[in-house]
């Protein structure tokens, strides 16, 4: 019988040399950057009770969310699929400031399924969250920094596409539906499945309002169309519309590189958003690389409910933009005084930022990672590149 024990679970995956490292450094710039913008870092643990873990969301990331029995408490554990709700139990319950917080995190999250299909259900993800500010703003800063993160990961001209869950949710607020047709509504706007979205409102008054969501996408021009067909939903929708036009120009004029888009189909996963939101994409790719939005108030179950907005970003996505690896430096197998003097001159290159691979043993070669070579000239250690005959 064949030893299977080496395999992973179904979308589990593991990085190796050099992608791992890639990871790494990645995730070193983008705490940097958060650093440098005022955030504080924190690393809320991996498990948590199951009811903290879930304050936030709806049944889509209770449904991602693994779950086990504390053996010490009976209760039950999670392992977190989702961090913003655990820098909110942060904000709330051990954090005492009552002024304008920022946090920042980055961590592995993990699925119960993946979101889409060859996905990794263990993403690593990074994020940054500003608490206590209801100000357009901070929705600004955030969207800012989220261009900035993928700009030092190599997408200098990112899609940033913005919507506003208060549109939504003005337009679903007098809607009696049951919580499992209350969800698939929400996924019917958020996949912009008109037809569905008809049937599950079976000729309700806000059907045609809600039906022509999907529809309303586009550049600056369609904020206009959007008022227009709108024009008789809840006052809160104009509203809604208003602030996203005003976030969409403070971002357009903070990062002119991005290509700007409007969707009032845009509805921001696990259900905690109920402000303006927003997603980032490679324009290779069809993937959201980056997303976020404002989640006002969902602190109020750890005792202070406050404005917050924030985003994260899947740093594994990043790595298909760009894999860079620092190439190594071979140092040969040396003995009596040449291996002093060979020490010596590793110790200064590794100072320097060098990468160097030492021979373990004469007659170990050099391996392919290495694209240079230390070589013994007039009792002298040189660096030779890969190419030169002298280092092979």
């Amino acid at each position: 019988m064949k030893q299977r024990n080496w395999r992973l679970p179904d979308g589990v995956d593991e990085l190796l040399p050099p992608r791992a490292r890639s990871l790494e450094l990645v995730r070193r710039a983008v705490l940097d950057l958060f650093h440098g913008w005022g955030f504080d870092y924190v690393e809320p643990p991996l498990i948590e009770y199951l009811d903290a873990l879930l304050v936030a969301g709806g049944a889509d990331l209770d449904l991602q969310t693994l779950k086990v029995v504390d053996q010490r408490s009976g209760r039950m554990l999670g392992v977190r699929a989702d961090m913003t709700s655990q820098a909110a139990r942060i904000d709330a319950h051990r954090i005492d400031h009552d002024g304008v917080t920022r946090l920042c995190y980055a961590g592995t999250v993990v699925y119960a399924n993946p979101l889409a299909f060859a996905e990794s259900r263990v993403p690593v993800k990074a994020g940054a969250e500003i608490f206590g500010s209801d100000s357009l703003a901070a929705d600004e800063e955030v969207v800012a920094l989220m261009v900035e993160v993928l700009r030092t990961a190599g997408v200098q001209k990112p899609l940033l596409v913005l919507g506003h869950m208060g549109i939504y949710h003005a337009l679903t607020a007098d809607l009696e539906l049951n919580p499992h047709d209350a969800q698939a509504l929400f996924e019917a706007v958020q996949s912009k499945s008109e037809n569905d979205i008809a049937d599950l409102l079976n000729g309700d008054a806000s059907a045609d309002l809600l039906v022509s969501l999907p529809r309303l996408m586009g550049s600056i021009e369609i904020v206009e169309e959007a008022r227009a067909t709108l024009a008789s939903a809840p006052v809160k929708v104009q509203q809604s519309i208003d602030a996203l036009q005003d976030l969409g120009e403070r971002v357009q004029k903070r990062c002119p590189e991005v290509a700007l888009r409007f969707d009032l189909a845009e509805l921001a996963g696990y259900g905690y958003h109920n402000g303006p939101v927003f997603a980032a994409f490679h324009g290779d790719h069809g993937r959201a690389l980056a997303r976020g939005g404002r989640y006002d108030g969902i602190g109020a179950a750890f005792g202070r409910g406050r404005p917050a907005t924030g985003f994260d970003v899947n740093l594994k996505q990043l790595l298909d933009v760009d894999v860079d690896d620092v190439p190594g430096v071979w140092a040969p197998w040396a003995e009596g005084q040449a291996s002093v003097g060979l020490m010596r001159r590793v110790a200064e290159l590794r100072e320097a930022g060098y990468r160097v691979v030492c021979a373990l043993s004469a007659d170990q070669q050099r391996p392919p990672s290495c694209d240079a070579a230390l070589q013994l000239e007039d009792g002298q250690w040189v660096l030779f590149e890969k190419d030169d005959d002298r280092g092979s």
